[in-house]
């Protein structure tokens, strides 16, 4: 599965180890929801603390001992046409900057954003989060994902354990997004499902 940052493909990463697994990017010990952000770009953190959002206009934590929902919206699933959207993308920008002088009005096309739904008190707060795999993600992440959330605030225990195994694959991790394969197993021992 190809990743990118907020800001684009994950080239600009190289030094820091990272891995997507689902719809997190795990980054050494810190856990994101979607890409993870730079700049003000839009973005949300899980901490032991709670859910914070990053980024412009959305700044600010959420306590887990208030948070009973947390769900993802708008989530792109991998599809074939999916797939041949972003290929025929790559082809039409790789010939518009063959064709194009530099610096014309070229902007890079910012990826999908996400919606993270935080319920807390009966009121959802809704923050933002750019999509962090190229082509979607496959269809049985994205449920064992939402799983994952929904375990996060089944309380302090529970949210802790899970929260800290994940921070600790990312720091013991090769700093690469494993193989579908283990991506599922890893989601289905976050959500308690093994």
């Amino acid at each position: 599965m190809e990743c990118r940052t907020a800001a684009g493909p994950s080239s600009g990463e190289a030094s820091e180890r990272m891995a997507m697994v689902g719809l997190f990017w795990i980054a050494e010990g810190d856990v994101y929801v979607g890409a993870k952000p730079s700049g003000l770009a839009p973005g949300v953190r899980l901490t032991s603390e709670g859910v914070i959002g990053l980024g412009d206009r959305q700044s600010g934590l959420q306590l887990w001992e208030d948070v009973s929902a947390l769900t993802v919206t708008d989530v792109p699933v991998k599809s074939l046409m999916r797939h041949v959207g972003v290929v025929k993308d790559l082809a039409l920008g790789t010939v518009k900057q063959l064709a194009m002088p530099v610096g014309i009005g070229m902007v890079e096309e910012a990826p999908p954003i996400m919606t993270v739904r935080v319920t807390s008190a009966g009121t959802v707060r809704e923050l933002q989060a750019y999509c962090a795999a190229a082509v979607g993600y496959p269809q049985t992440e994205v449920d064992l994902s939402l799983a994952v959330l929904s375990r996060l605030t089944e309380g302090a225990a529970t949210m802790e354990t899970t929260l800290a195994a994940m921070s600790d694959w990312g720091r013991a991790g090769a700093g690469a997004t494993p193989r579908a394969a283990e991506r599922e197993q890893l989601l289905r021992t976050w959500a308690g499902r093994e």
